[in-house]
């Protein structure tokens, strides 16, 4: 097998927020894959980084009095140890605030300058007057102008699921101040993306470099029509990096994020003595990037379109995955499944996450749920019902003892399938389908415990005529463990290293160790390898997250840069009688109900008002009910709101709805006896 060199991304952690579980799907399952391959014996160097720039990081600075450097250094210390903490563990951690990112940043730019790739225009934005500063869409709040929910950010209404411009906004308000916004111009520099159109479908579509759903997205959602251009400036005051040849704008976070991975090699090779070239510009050279779908836009467009400008080496594929769910639901702190992962390590033990993870996640672009219950269960049935189980039902009667030559005319040739397995399962690795390899190496731990079952050897060592068979099933046994663990050591590789010191096995462990059974070493006293899962700990864990859920001090919005919210409090003007008399609530029925493809919240609703009255909406309540649940049901809907054309159609009404979240609304209803098309008075 040929020694592949391959350098593997995670996307870059906001320095402004904390890791919570949602964040580690992705570190962990690149985790996965690059402790696959260099247990294969590959040359693999893993990066990741803060990614620090933009307006969310420098208000916060300001709110608690210090230079942004130093917030910057305290986040960097806590990701890295919470990341850590998980086992996942980077050939270098960077930061795109650093000298070698904006050297390298400068060099993007200038090269996009020459070729031609650089438009300048006024954007008229709105601006705050009271802190001085432009707002970006996620820190101007008010009312959707389809809906009329109040609270609502500058880019999307999180009630009914519409897209629109800041300035739509009924009655909108600086999230940093509650200032009235103004609206201002300020000279905006673009990169001209419709010039990398023909390329950018080219490297998109070409097998293996994207997921293939992503791919199909792509194509539908962007490729099919002239790329817009894309924004790269955002005027002071900023925290960035200033543009080199415009004063006073500097560079928007998502140019200067994904070129801090090429920074953070060169990190890593000054401090080596290597060459970034060899990284960066070598053919030979595998770059993978691991990403979360809501970023695949700026990875699969921007970024390819960045790098075709320069001579650095285009990435061999973006791996891309889907959002997590916790119990069926989006994260929530009140119920206390927003768990930070320094909250998770403080009651649970990582392997176990690390386990369940690997069972959900696939090469497929889906989201995974963590159910608690099935994550009790899974842990304690696969790991310590069947792994350890094996281990601790026969290291003890040879504990002291060295493995005699291994008897394979015993096993019933469960050695050498076990050794076979491995193409199927390193092909499931490689493919990121961590889920089916799980499952093959179960099924190995299933058959080894059935060939235990079968032989006893807790009664063997009653009958001092067959303590040879003892030592040889309990060899037989013992191996077969060792086999399981080598094939869980990526997803596993604290309990690897534990059970390879059961079997005083001090060499580094590879891939190819399967093949060879253990012989002459001295199996050490049976010490549990790993607890089962305590429900209380869990509980305590949600409790914890529960508590620790407190609102902001500030009342202000999240920034549209990578992050997490610091919601306040919204904004609630009050309404006249006369305001609400306009309002036309009529009882309708819904005929049809169907799921919108590629949005989230979505169903599309046809409704009948009566005769042969019809209107289309579009609802956003598509994690509350499957469609087939609404078909015939009466709601009530607003039948005078202004029609809103939307990307998936035009909405001609709203079904009101209330409940606490996406996924625990309930659309209104009237009394038995009502009809299509009455008005509610």
């Amino acid at each position: 097998m040929e020694r592949r060199q391959i350098l593997v991304t995670s996307a870059l952690p906001y320095v402004n927020a904390g890791i919570h579980l949602g964040h580690m799907v992705e570190h962990l399952q690149t985790d996965f894959w690059v402790g696959f391959q260099r247990l294969r014996g590959h040359d693999v160097r893993y990066f990741c980084g803060d990614d620090t720039h933009g307006t969310g990081t420098m208000l916060r600075a300001q709110r608690e009095g210090r230079e942004p450097e130093a917030l910057l250094a305290e986040m960097e210390a806590e990701h890295v140890a919470d990341l850590v903490g998980f086992g996942v563990f980077h050939d270098h951690y960077g930061s795109t605030h650093s000298p070698e990112n904006e050297a390298l940043v400068a060099e993007f730019w200038a090269a996009l300058r020459a070729k031609g790739h650089i438009a300048e225009r006024e954007v008229t934005q709105l601006y705050d007057p009271g802190a001085g500063i432009f707002l970006a869409d996620r820190f101007v709040i008010g009312g959707c102008p389809r809906c009329k929910a109040e609270g609502q950010y500058g880019d999307n209404c999180e009630v009914c699921g519409a897209t629109y411009e800041p300035s739509d906004l009924i009655g909108p308000r600086s999230a940093i101040s509650g200032a009235v916004p103004e609206e201002r111009s300020h000279p905006h520099l673009f990169v001209r993306l419709e010039s990398f159109h023909e390329f950018l479908e080219e490297w998109t579509q070409s097998p293996g470099r994207v997921p293939p759903e992503t791919a199909n997205w792509l194509k539908a959602t962007f490729l099919a029509e002239p790329l817009r251009d894309w924004d790269i400036s955002r005027a002071a005051p900023y925290f960035g990096f200033e543009i080199p040849d415009a004063p006073g704008n500097y560079f928007y976070v998502w140019l200067d994020a994904p070129v801090g991975y090429i920074a953070t090699t060169k990190q890593w090779c000054d401090a080596n003595g290597a060459k970034l070239e060899d990284w960066w510009c070598n053919p030979k050279s595998e770059i993978h990037h691991f990403i979360g779908k809501d970023i695949a836009y700026f990875h699969t467009l921007f970024w390819p379109a960045l790098l075709s400008v320069v001579d650095y080496q285009l990435p061999t594929a973006v791996h891309v995955h889907g959002f997590l769910t916790v119990n069926g639901e989006k994260m929530s702190k009140r119920k206390g499944t927003y768990v930070l992962a320094r909250t998770y390590l403080d009651h649970l033990s990582p392997e176990y996450l690390r386990y369940y993870y690997a069972s959900k996640l696939s090469a497929k672009v889906d989201d995974i749920d963590l159910n608690f219950d099935e994550f009790i269960q899974k842990v304690n049935s696969d790991l310590v019902g069947k792994v350890v189980n094996l281990a601790s039902r026969t290291a003890r009667f040879v504990a002291g003892e060295a493995l005699p030559d291994y008897p394979a005319e015993m096993d019933e040739g469960l050695f050498a399938a076990g050794a076979a397995a491995r193409t199927e399962i390193a092909e499931a690795y490689e493919a990121r389908d961590s889920n089916r390899a799980m499952r093959l190496v179960m099924a190995l731990a299933d058959r080894a415990n059935e060939f235990v079952e079968s032989r006893e050897p807790w009664n063997l060592k009653k009958d001092e005529t067959r303590q040879d068979e003892l030592r040889a099933v309990c060899a037989i046994a013992l191996n077969l463990f060792r086999q399981i663990t080598i094939y869980l050591a990526p997803v596993l590789p604290r309990f690897a290293e534990a059970s390879a010191r059961l079997l005083s096995i001090e060499t580094e462990t590879r891939w190819e160790d399967v093949t060879t059974p253990v012989v002459g070493h001295e199996v050490a006293k049976f010490k549990h390898l790993m607890e089962r899962v305590d429900p209380e700990k869990v509980t305590a864990m949600i409790e914890a997250s529960r508590e620790s859920a407190q609102p902001s001090e500030t009342g202000s919005a999240a920034s549209s840069e990578p992050g997490e919210a610091l919601a306040g409090e919204p904004l609630e003007p009050e309404c006249t009688i006369g305001d609400f008399s306009k309002v036309d609530l009529r009882v309708a029925e819904i005929l049809e109900a169907k799921a919108v493809p590629k949005a989230n919240k979505l169903l599309e609703l046809t409704l009948s008002l009566g005769g042969s009255e019809r209107c289309t909406v579009f609802a956003g309540i598509k994690k509350a009910y499957e469609p087939e649940q609404l078909v015939g049901r009466l709601t009530v809907v607003v039948a005078n709101l202004a029609p809103r054309k939307m990307k998936f159609g035009l909405s001609e009404g709203m079904v009101l709805a209330a409940g606490p979240g996406d996924s625990e609304l309930f659309i209104l209803s009237p009394d038995t006896g009502a009809k299509p098309g009455q008005r509610i008075r």
